[in-house]
């Protein structure tokens, strides 16, 4: 990336910096598990290159797939919710301020509730399938985007806002126009947040009331005590939000530059 100076000269900044910590903070990781891995013993912590081989062959196992696929369509379900009914949310009650002030405290008091206590009421309303498991992931998510919103529009300058109503513009075009793009920054960190929520919550229902999926998975596994199975289940996690997470954040990033 490079960066103009005063003189007109062009500084030029290290573009692997960012990769470059990012393999220490990786090597540092594997380097700490490895040495837990030595300390407690391989049958209750399998080392790195154990975990690694063993996701490989599961990877492989035909059986793996409908449970991954399961997940993955529960979860894309939930995200997507959240993200539209929680930026809708954000943008209503931060462009109205007699609304926000009003319910942006019920929001905070039902987002500290332990989700974990709504699932039976979420089993009975959706059933044992999919449904539940979406709902679930979704109440994670949309809460956390909708306050990141909220603020976010809550924060734009005043100056902005007015010169869109000088100009007579609607709505949809005030929030489209103005709105939207003053406000990314912080949204991407809701975002952030709302994607690891969602996920966990989309999880957590596939633990306590499913059949299928990677949440199946893991809790069939821990009942069994199968170690490797477990090892690797959340070897792929973590390596999935960790990615997406960067993700993310490169996209937050590049935004806060071109604000």
């Amino acid at each position: 990336m490079s960066v103009p100076m005063k003189d007109g000269s062009i500084k030029r900044r290290p573009l692997k910096r960012g990769w470059t910590d990012t393999l220490l903070l990786v090597v540092l990781l594997l380097a700490v598990w490895q040495g837990l891995a030595w300390v407690i013993g391989a049958a209750e912590l399998p080392s790195p290159f154990t975990t690694i081989a063993f996701t490989g062959r599961l990877l492989t196992s035909p059986s793996f797939w409908p449970h991954l696929l399961e997940t993955a369509k529960a979860f894309g379900v939930a995200l997507l919710l959240s993200v539209v009914i929680g930026l809708a949310t954000g943008f209503l009650l931060g462009m109205n301020r007699f609304a926000g002030d009003l319910l942006e405290p019920v929001l905070v008091a039902v987002y500290s509730v332990p989700k974990i206590t709504l699932y039976p009421i979420l089993l009975l309303l959706f059933g044992l399938g999919i449904a539940a498991k979406v709902a679930f992931g979704t109440i994670h998510g949309v809460i956390p985007i909708a306050l990141f919103t909220l603020a976010a529009v809550r924060n734009t300058r005043p100056v902005l806002l007015k010169t869109g109503r000088v100009m007579g513009l609607s709505t949809r075009e005030m929030i489209s126009g103005i709105l939207l793009p003053a406000a990314m920054p912080e949204i991407f960190t809701g975002l952030r947040l709302g994607f690891s929520l969602t996920l966990i919550g989309t999880l957590l229902g596939e633990m306590f009331a499913s059949q299928r999926g990677l949440g199946f998975m893991l809790m069939n596994a821990i009942g069994l005590h199968n170690v490797d199975v477990i090892m690797a289940l959340t070897f792929l996690l973590v390596l999935f939000a960790g990615c997406a997470s960067g993700f993310l954040l490169y996209l937050n990033r590049r935004f806060y530059q071109h604000v």
